[in-house]
């Protein structure tokens, strides 16, 4: 293994760095659109869909010029995201259904178009297959540069189309109402998000290219609720993901780029769905024991002030055993908690009788609270009804 030092010091490893960063920030920015509009599936479609392009660009091109098969795969990603856009639009299909048809259309005539040139006589077209699976090491600073243009002008026009893009992506009925081409947008939307997937087909190729559009922005989305925040956190994400992956790469022998990128930006969707703050699991799982731990204090509490209510003495000590039947549980481990709250006090009494807890007025205070709180709620349930 390599130091990192060592490896930022190798012209290949950053020329591929490069890449990935400008691929995580680009893709991660468009697919938190691509995500809030639940089309998840739409990269893949797309990813898919690219593969007769790049067999086309090669043609036309007459060999691997980078620039063509961009071209070409973008072509056929718009293309396959109108079909998929039309069908929906002029049919009763449902969106999966649509994204379904187009995807295994579209990828199957890059299998057949493929299969062509590569039975094609000479040698030019070796190597098209790697699209596929991607070929990192193969990217060049001219394609960094040209992946640094294409990066500025999707991100310039999220930026220019902000607000605009933000209605169609919430409430596109809304943005028809005010006079939005929502039509013109969602197919704005859309060949910019195969822009993204395009753009990385040859460093991740067109199987994994999916997962580069979705798991930044659903990795962003544990985070926070707001739009602009939501696609700042996605392509930060992004780009961790894809510096990490090729600074992997890297530093062994024989790793795959590409696979490793999308494990690490996995290895980041998993973490934010497991510990985000109020959606992670485990966060939520967190919240639900302390709300239960909370609703057995008021419980105690509850009972504490009843049982005082009931002999007209604020201060009357309850048996613990009485407690316990009121309850229907045991209630010693709670009472031991909340005397460290200072909301409930040991008392002595009768010594034959068993132990004693009565109300501190700090406890007194915090039971008329939860009382109030619990009323309040149930006039809140009630409104909703």
């Amino acid at each position: 293994m390599e130091t990192l030092a060592s490896l930022a010091g190798d012209y290949t490893v950053r020329t591929v760095a490069a890449g990935a960063l400008l691929l995580g920030v680009t893709s991660g920015a468009l697919g938190a659109f691509a995500v809030l509009r639940k089309q998840s599936l739409l990269g893949d479609v797309l990813s898919h869909a690219a593969l007769p392009g790049v067999a086309l660009g090669f043609l036309i091109a007459g060999g691997r010029s980078f620039a063509a098969v961009l071209a070409g795969a973008l072509v056929t990603g718009v293309a396959a995201a109108l079909t998929m856009l039309l069908l929906t639009r002029r049919s009763r299909l449902k969106t999966d259904a649509a994204l379904g048809i187009a995807l295994g259309s579209f990828f199957a005539a890059g299998v057949v178009l493929l299969s062509y040139v590569q039975g094609r006589a000479g040698a030019g077209q070796a190597g098209l297959e790697t699209f596929l699976f991607g070929q990192a090491a193969a990217t060049l600073r001219s394609d960094v540069w040209l992946m640094a243009g294409i990066s500025i002008v999707a991100i310039g026009l999220v930026l220019a189309a902000w607000k605009e893009f933000s209605a169609v992506t919430f409430d596109p009925v809304f943005a028809a109402s005010i006079g939005l081409p929502v039509a013109i947008l969602d197919a704005t939307m859309t060949a910019m998000i195969a822009l993204a997937v395009v753009l990385g087909l040859q460093m991740v190729g067109v199987v994994l290219m999916s997962a580069m559009v979705v798991a930044p922005a659903v990795a962003a989305r544990q985070w926070t609720n707001r739009l602009g925040i939501m696609v700042l956190l996605s392509a930060l994400f992004g780009a961790v993901g894809g510096v990490a992956g090729a600074l992997i790469s890297a530093s062994g022998r024989g790793l795959a780029t590409g696979p490793l990128i999308v494990l690490a930006l996995t290895a980041i969707a998993g973490f934010s769905l497991a510990f985000a703050p109020n959606r992670g699991l485990v966060s939520a799982a967190l919240l639900r024991a302390l709300e239960r731990r909370s609703l057995a204090d008021r419980r105690v509490l509850g009972a504490l002030e009843a049982l005082a209510l009931q002999h007209d003495d604020p201060g009357y000590p309850s048996e613990q055993g009485m407690l316990d039947a009121y309850l229907g549980t045991a209630s010693g481990w709670r009472l031991r908690r909340l005397r460290q709250h200072g909301w409930v006090r040991r008392v002595r009494h009768r010594p034959e009788e068993g132990i004693h807890w009565r109300l501190t007025e700090a406890g007194a205070r915090r039971a008329r609270d939860a009382r109030s709180e619990e009323r309040a709620d149930m006039r809140g349930e009630g409104g909703n009804r």
